[in-house]
């Protein structure tokens, strides 16, 4: 299969429309009246068009049925929304990788994670509910635009400092006391400051499936989609609460799922 990458998301137009960019990506590549299927920001209130979101429970079959006609043979995938009393959620593009993810690894929750951390539950037929955990934009933040990160050296991979934050999360979830202690540990020596990274990194992800235990709870199989280092760091948590994954590359489930 052939691929082309453009940095030139929703937020990097420069002045140019999508039809454009798509335009420019797809020179002497896309034959007169090739389908073309999109998904994610694309189809965002800041996207080309609004493709309105389906709201969940949805069936898998229903997402490919509510398509956003854009052009000439050009489509965007809705994205899928909850609207409850105790949740509110939205998602854009990852639901095109559940569909893939269903159809190579199916399962009873699909846990996506990245900047927004989605975890999804769902039987073969539709999908019931999900969450939003912002656990990547968190570290982000805390270690960019926070006391935690100021003045750190630049940082660098440790295996154990993660684990220890990893078990530090696992077994007390409610970080909020804690955060400042990573900055305490390092100033006081006890966490090395290349390393801040990886224990924040840690924390974050073990408090994050502490809780979501309830999610957890009671599943027959989790898949995890996502990139390579993120899948290790998670499935890492996951075998420490004792649960058993299937893992999906994000790329993967993508390509099946459009």
């Amino acid at each position: 299969m052939e691929s082309r990458q453009s940095e030139a998301g929703v937020t990097r137009l420069n002045g140019k429309s999508p039809a454009a960019v798509l335009a420019e990506v797809t020179t002497d590549w896309r034959e007169e009246k090739t389908p073309v299927v999109m998904a994610g920001m694309v189809g965002s209130n800041v996207g080309w068009k609004v493709a309105p979101y389906l709201s969940v429970p949805a069936c898998f079959s229903s997402i490919g049925e509510q398509l956003t006609s854009v052009g000439d043979n050009i489509w965007i995938i809705p994205g899928l929304c909850v609207s409850h009393d105790d949740n509110h959620n939205v998602m854009r593009g990852e639901e095109t990788q559940l569909i893939g993810a269903r159809a190579l690894a199916p399962s009873s929750l699909y846990v996506m994670p990245g900047t927004h951390c989605k975890w999804v539950q769902a039987d073969s037929q539709q999908i019931n509910d999900f969450r939003t955990v912002m656990t990547g934009e968190l570290h982000h933040l805390l270690l960019n635009h926070s006391l935690i990160g100021a003045g750190l050296p630049p940082q660098e991979n440790s295996a154990d400092a993660f684990t220890a934050g990893l078990e530090r999360g696992l077994n007390t979830p409610a970080i909020l006391p804690q955060l400042f202690e990573v900055r305490a540990s390092h100033v006081l020596g006890t966490l090395p400051r290349e390393q801040v990274s990886e224990f924040l990194s840690g924390l974050l992800i073990g408090a994050e499936v502490a809780s979501m235990r309830d999610y957890v709870a009671h599943q027959h199989a989790i898949t995890l989609v996502a990139g390579t280092s993120l899948t290790a760091r998670y499935q890492q948590a996951f075998q420490a609460m004792g649960c058993d994954v299937t893992a999906v590359a994000g790329d993967t489930a993508f390509q099946a799922g459009i």
